[in-house]
Formats: structure tokens, C-alpha cells, sequence
């Protein structure tokens, strides 16, 4: 009888540890069993597809508005400035065409025309406190040009100080390549091989005021008289 008992139990056993084998084979996870391909996230939106998202500046970029007052980072001319008996006037030289200031701080703008190209030449005023010295200006002209060499001009620049009337005036020459002034882009201007500038600086009665002539060698020299007469001309008055 206790044989009996014993086998049956050995029975029970066994058929209890094959079902918790068959149980635990159920619940693996096999080698060789194909896996679910991981979830990719979304990647994130480029700057450039975003609703109503302009394209960023570079840093330290100026602002792209047209104005002079941007590219250079000088704030607006008040309203009022250089006008009246704080202005500047003079003769304009025959033959150069006015055009229109293509921004408030240029106060006059010209076509200078040349056999070799035509020049312009331009006028700006930034209003009181705002511009910078003549001298610093002189340097600041200079380091436009460039020599054969490729060294800045600024060694060659020519620079007189010369009253008219009652007014100080430093006056400016250099030649060279001329890397270009202001600029309303990223994109760096043009380099000009043969050119030359002939500037003023005159202190007017709340500011200074800046005169630029800028062109092929040769339209500039042909026009050095006009604009020594033109800056000649300069005095105190209504504008």
C-alpha cells in the first residue's frame, strides 16, 4: 500500500514539473524570434519650415533695412538737426547731377561723371554727438583702399587742414583698391582696382559734416578742382 502511495506520488510531481516547464516556455521570449523594430521619434522641425519663421541673421549681423543708419549702427539724425542756422551750404560744381539721398543721413547725393566711369559723390551728416572725429574718419576712409601689396592705403593718405571762412576743414586723399564703404548686405562689396577718394570733414555749427567723392582715378583727378571749389564754398546758413 505504501508502495502504491509513493508511486502515485512520484506521478503527481512529475506531471507538475513538466507543466511548469510548459508554462515557463510559454512565457520566453525565443533567439531566433523576429523583434519589433524600435520607435524612431520625430525629428525636430527645421528653422526654415516653421509657420511664418523669417531666416535668422548671423550673429552680431546688422539690421537689413535700406537705411545708412543700420549698416553703420548710428542711430537716427533728430528730427530738426542740421537745418536752419545750424546748416551747411555750397555750390554745386557744373555738371554733377543731383540725385535723390538715398537715406536721411546723406544730405546730398551727386553723379560725377568721367571718361573713365562715372563717381559719386555724397554728403552725410549724423546729427550732434554722432559720426566721429575728422581724423578718425581720414583713417576710416583710408582703410577702404588698399595697395598693390594688398597692405591698407592708410600710409599713402594724404590729409591737409584748411580753414574756410569760419569753418575747420580736413580734407582727405587716397588711392587704390577701393573695398567699398556701407554695405545694405551680407554680401561684402565689390573690390574696385583704380580708384580714388578725395573727402572733407568741415565741423558745422552742431555737428560735422562729411563729404565723400569716390570713382574711377582718373574722373576723380579730372574733378579734383570741383570739389576743392565746392568744399571752398562751404559756409553757415539756412538749408
Amino acid at each position: 500500500m505504501s508502495r502504491s502511495l509513493a508511486r502515485a506520488a512520484f506521478v503527481v510531481v512529475a506531471v507538475a514539473a513538466g507543466v511548469a516547464v510548459g508554462c515557463s516556455d510559454q512565457g520566453a521570449v525565443k533567439s531566433d524570434a523576429p523583434r519589433p523594430a524600435p520607435s524612431k521619434a520625430e525629428p525636430p522641425p527645421l528653422v526654415s519650415s516653421r509657420a511664418n519663421a523669417a531666416p535668422a541673421l548671423p550673429p552680431g549681423h546688422p539690421a537689413v533695412d535700406g537705411s545708412d543708419s543700420a549698416a553703420s549702427g548710428l542711430p537716427s539724425v533728430p528730427e530738426g538737426a542740421g537745418v536752419g542756422d545750424d546748416a551747411l551750404v555750397w555750390t554745386v560744381p557744373a555738371g554733377w547731377i543731383v540725385e535723390k539721398p538715398a537715406s536721411p543721413m546723406r544730405r546730398a547725393q551727386y553723379r560725377v561723371q568721367g571718361t573713365a566711369g562715372d563717381g559719386e559723390c555724397v554728403v552725410f551728416y549724423f546729427g550732434p554727438g554722432q559720426g566721429g572725429d575728422p581724423t578718425s574718419n581720414a583713417r576710416r576712409w583710408a582703410e577702404q583702399f588698399t595697395l598693390a601689396d594688398g597692405s591698407s592705403a592708410e600710409s599713402t593718405m594724404k590729409t591737409s587742414s584748411i580753414g574756410v571762412g569760419a569753418l575747420r576743414v580736413l580734407t582727405v586723399e587716397v588711392a587704390g583698391t577701393y573695398k567699398g564703404g556701407m554695405t545694405m548686405t551680407a554680401a561684402p562689396a565689390a573690390s574696385k582696382p583704380g580708384y580714388r577718394l578725395l573727402g572733407a570733414v568741415a565741423a558745422g555749427p552742431d555737428a560735422n559734416w562729411y563729404f565723400k567723392l569716390t570713382g574711377p582715378d582718373k574722373t576723380v583727378s579730372d574733378q579734383r578742382g570741383a570739389f576743392t571749389s565746392m568744399v571752398r564754398s562751404l559756409k553757415k546758413g539756412a538749408s
